[in-house]
């Protein structure tokens, strides 16, 4: 999945989306207990700061409706986020759904590989500024399975960003993990992200 994207415009989870990131009101048949969630101190550890983790909220955030990685998960009523940040200019989110059935939430897992795979021609095809690359850094052995990709993105004029995401699935409960921060994949802490999502899924139940 070679290719390159805008970091400010088309990354959605820059430092700013994910400070003023708005959740969707939690429907009213929506389940009480939210499923487990990572803490700060499961997030890839930072060289020059301490990750802040706010509180777990229901539903999908509102901006994920404009990632091109993640077009499926708005619109599901039983669904949760936890944002993080850092000092600096790194962040992550973590965004989990129940689904009715195990059959569904296998679909979802699907849905959310198969967006994350296509991501980057998405993206150089809605600006043709940018430039985006993915990587698959594979499977992941943990309940029903996870799955690691890595995309980078860099504007005409030099901007780059890199996303780390993580799709995986406990029974019919399906979770998201996503860290980003400024810079190239030589910045971005692969193996440490893997531990984090095998934790993230290790944590649903």
């Amino acid at each position: 999945m070679p290719k390159r994207t805008r970091a400010g415009a088309l990354l959605a989870l820059s430092a700013a989306g994910l400070a003023l990131g708005t959740a969707l009101a939690a429907p009213a048949n929506a389940a009480t207990t939210a499923p487990g969630f990572l803490a700060a101190r499961d997030l890839p550890p930072h060289p020059s700061s301490t990750w802040t983790a706010d509180k777990a909220a229901a539903g999908v955030p509102e901006d994920t409706e404009w990632d091109a990685c993640l077009r499926a998960l708005p619109g599901h009523e039983r669904a949760w986020h936890r944002d993080f940040r850092t000092d600096l200019d790194t962040n992550a989110r973590q965004i989990t759904v129940v689904l009715p059935d195990v059959r569904s939430a296998k679909a979802l897992v699907s849905a959310l590989d198969k967006d994350i795979r296509s991501c980057p021609r998405r993206i150089e095809a809605a600006d043709p500024e940018t430039e985006a690359t993915g990587k698959d850094y594979g499977r992941l052995a943990v309940e029903e399975g996870a799955h690691v990709y890595g995309l980078h993105t860099e504007t005409s004029w030099g901007a780059t960003d890199v996303r780390l995401l993580a799709a995986g699935r406990d029974g019919r409960t399906v979770t998201v993990v996503n860290w980003a921060q400024l810079g190239g994949f030589e910045g971005a802490p692969v193996k440490a992200f893997k531990k984090t999502a095998v934790t993230a899924v290790n944590k649903l139940h």
